[in-house]
């Protein structure tokens, strides 16, 4: 008997919601804060550790489902991380006390990396080139809208039913994900599997961490990621606070915003060579980050600063998929693994990004933080096409 295979379509709606978890695990109930530190008659800076202990969850879920992927297959862990999300999102409604809520966001976003980090490697399992590349276009794409389209819906949700409105639907999208992991038919054969003990599977980071022209290009989106974070934690006291805009308006920038993400992600695949959106991405990012810093150090009109920040993140949506899908494409052997220490880093570099912006002027600081990130990405991204130039010159070389 044949085995039936899902459909594309399938694949595509599953692995692009899968793909969404990071952002809105972490970004959706941003707008919530002032009304959970009431709610729990707290600090509000006991209310954020809840924030960072789901993006902790995220990255060490990553570390943990990925490599376990690759042993036992993508199927079982998927599974696995949906029973968890759901389960961990029940007790967040009820919870007690501000510290169990804290414990409880970092389950959940353990729980949320599993799809995160697998949804990847299904889409390595399955297509290669430049069909990986358009799968990777879809993934990046929510990647992209999901982390400033998330805080609009979670206010917009806020406002009308109240914080617990959002672990409802993130309830309802953990069920519909876990029946649509029930219908999704294994892509690791058994053949293909890791065949090694559990703890020999972990050292497959090891191999992958020598990999360099992986690593580059995963260093390069660590730092075009680090330019995203910082327009999320700048943009509120930026718009709100220096150009004196409401929380409305705010929202309305922000989904302008989403929007060049995700159309940059979708044209990547029309580049003749993937590595083509990386370098036009990154030069991009590094002349309009400059004209962003000049820009905000002289005080420029709110047009000025969105016309520039909209064009920064179109050229960021640019590389978001060319890179992926030459990191993914460059380690086929431990996908599992390289797809957790991708989004791992990611989630890292936003991190330790973030904070920076909050020091001194956020004006200048911010623009400060998008140079260094944007020369960062350019250089990573420039290392990786040189030496895969050199690999190409020595095979012709040899082969003649």
């Amino acid at each position: 008997m044949i085995k039936q295979e899902n459909s594309k379509m399938f694949l595509l709606i599953l692995l692009g919601m899968l793909s969404a978890f990071g952002p809105f695990v972490t970004d959706m109930y941003l707008p919530s804060l002032p009304a959970m530190t009431d709610y729990f008659s707290t600090r509000s800076s006991m209310v954020q550790l809840g924030l960072t202990t789901s993006m902790i969850g995220l990255a060490l879920g990553q570390i943990f489902f990925g490599p376990l992927s690759d042993k036992y297959g993508r199927r079982p862990l998927l599974l696995v991380s949906m029973i968890l999300f759901i389960i961990s999102t029940v007790f967040c409604l009820f919870a007690p006390d501000i510290y169990s809520f804290i414990t409880l966001r970092l389950v959940q976003g353990i729980g949320g990396a599993g799809g995160i980090v697998i949804s990847r490697s299904v889409a390595t399992d399955k297509f290669s080139g430049k069909e990986l590349a358009k799968m990777l276009a879809v993934i990046g794409a929510i990647n992209g809208v999901a982390p400033v389209a998330a805080p609009v819906v979670g206010g917009l949700v806020t406002g009308t039913i109240g914080w617990k409105g959002i672990f409802v639907i993130l309830l309802f999208i953990g069920v519909l994900l876990w029946i649509g992991c029930i219908r999704f038919k294994e892509s690791l054969p058994v053949e293909q599997r890791s065949k090694t003990g559990v703890v020999s599977t972990f050292r497959s980071f090891g191999v992958i961490v020598h990999n360099r022209r992986y690593m580059l290009y995963v260093l390069q989106l660590a730092f075009a990621q680090g330019i995203l974070f910082a327009y999320i934690a700048s943009s509120p006291f930026i718009v709100q606070q220096h150009y004196g805009f409401s929380p409305l308006a705010f929202s309305v920038c922000f989904a302008v915003n989403a929007v060049a993400i995700g159309v940059a992600a979708a044209l990547s695949v029309k580049f003749r060579r993937t590595e083509n959106g990386t370098l036009i991405g990154c030069v991009g990012m590094l002349c309009l980050s400059l004209c962003l810093m000049g820009a905000l150090y002289s005080g420029c009109s709110f047009w000025t600063y969105e016309l520039l920040m909209f064009a920064l993140l179109f050229m960021m949506g640019l590389t978001f998929t060319s890179s992926t899908t030459l990191a993914m494409d460059s380690e086929r052997r431990y996908a599992g693994a390289a797809s957790a220490l991708l989004g791992a880093l990611c989630f890292a570099s936003g991190g330790i990004v973030s904070p920076l912006v909050g020091i001194g002027n956020i004006l200048v600081s911010t623009g400060i933080t998008f140079v260094v990130c944007a020369i960062c990405s350019l250089l990573c991204a420039l290392w990786a096409m040189r030496r895969m130039a050199t690999k190409v010159a020595v095979y012709t070389v040899m082969k003649d």
